[in-house]
């Protein structure tokens, strides 16, 4: 079964002030942690971002735009982009805010995916992009996308879509902390706001 990484790397950003992808976390980009998380249970890993960030990231890395039809759509575009780019039989979807995530936690998550998507809800907060999703969602998240849907979960709802409690895929309930702004992790171990 081929595994395909989609790290999610081109938000705007408004709140956090500068690209995320870049932001440091003990001495790593918010992205290179991403990929660490990702890269051991995946063939490879694509990085979907802003045409103006491509140029930003090492030349040796997989990295992609939204498809032109969708493009600046949001992360259901940056999905559909990642699995119009490269064909697997499962992703393992990442946005690049979530540092704190471990390659051992979203490992739980992969093996409690069984069909449609799979993502994570933690301490009552959704969090549809930490998600595992079958190959068969690309029709589904186009026809959203032709239809002017640009949310995550109604999407996730029209394919199918199970919630799995992030206690139960790790004790360290800080690892779906999603940092919107550069204060979020202050006070955690590691932060240094050296953002690019």
């Amino acid at each position: 079964m081929k595994t395909v990484g989609i790290l999610l790397a081109g938000g705007l950003s408004r709140r956090f002030g500068s690209p995320k992808a870049f932001a440091k976390w003990n001495g790593a980009a918010f992205y290179e942690l991403s990929l660490r998380a990702l890269s051991p249970l995946c063939d490879e890993v694509v990085i979907v971002t802003r045409s103006e960030l491509v140029d930003a990231f090492p030349s040796g890395l997989f990295v992609i735009t939204d498809v032109e039809s969708f493009a600046g759509q949001g992360p259901v575009a940056g999905i559909l982009s990642g699995m119009e780019t490269v064909e697997a039989d499962r992703y393992i979807v990442l946005p690049c805010d979530m540092p704190l995530l471990s390659a051992e936690t979203i490992g739980r998550l992969v093996a409690c995916h069984v069909s449609g998507v799979t993502a994570v809800i933690s301490d009552g907060k959704h969090h549809p992009l930490v998600s595992v999703w079958d190959r068969d969602a690309q029709s589904v998240l186009r026809s959203a996308l032709l239809e002017g849907q640009r949310r995550v979960m109604n999407v996730q709802e029209k394919v199918g879509v199970r919630w799995v409690q992030g206690a139960c895929l790790t004790e360290n309930a800080s690892e779906f902390m999603n940092v919107n702004t550069p204060d979020r992790l202050k006070g955690v171990d590691g932060y240094a706001n050296d953002c690019r």
